[in-house]
């Protein structure tokens, strides 16, 4: 009977990681005054790199909040918590780069990459808070 309940409980924690994920993505993409998606579609890379940073900077506290959490709730509520302090990293960086929604549309690498390196940053210094 173990197996049945940690199966469920795989589920449980997977199925609210990826609504969590997804969650994540909706609101990131509110916060850059930027159509992602169809920059992406297009061939912006520098905006995927920045949105794959992001994903990767939100990733790692969730994973964390998986990692050591007593309950579902538990882990819900971190990771609830880790979403929130990403968005404010996120505003932060934006108001602090005001140029960089500009930038990014017009593919500039440069920004990519260090807006991409600090949303990883960012996230790994969340996720160890977490501990």
């Amino acid at each position: 009977m173990s197996i049945i309940n940690n199966l469920f409980a795989f589920l449980l924690y997977f199925a609210g990681a990826i609504a969590l994920f997804a969650g994540f993505l909706v609101a990131y993409t509110q916060v850059l005054p930027l159509h992602e998606w169809r920059l992406i579609r297009e061939g912006n890379t520098a905006v995927a790199l920045v949105l794959a940073g992001a994903m990767l900077g939100f990733a790692m506290p969730l994973a964390m909040a998986i990692a050591r959490s007593e309950s579902f709730a538990d882990m819900a509520i971190w990771a609830g918590i880790s979403l929130i302090v990403q968005l404010l990293c996120f505003g932060a960086l934006r108001l602090a780069w005001r140029n960089a929604a500009t930038a990014l549309a017009q593919g500039d690498m440069a920004e990519a990459v260090i807006l991409a390196a600090l949303s990883v940053v960012l996230g790994l210094l969340n996720a160890a808070c977490l501990t």
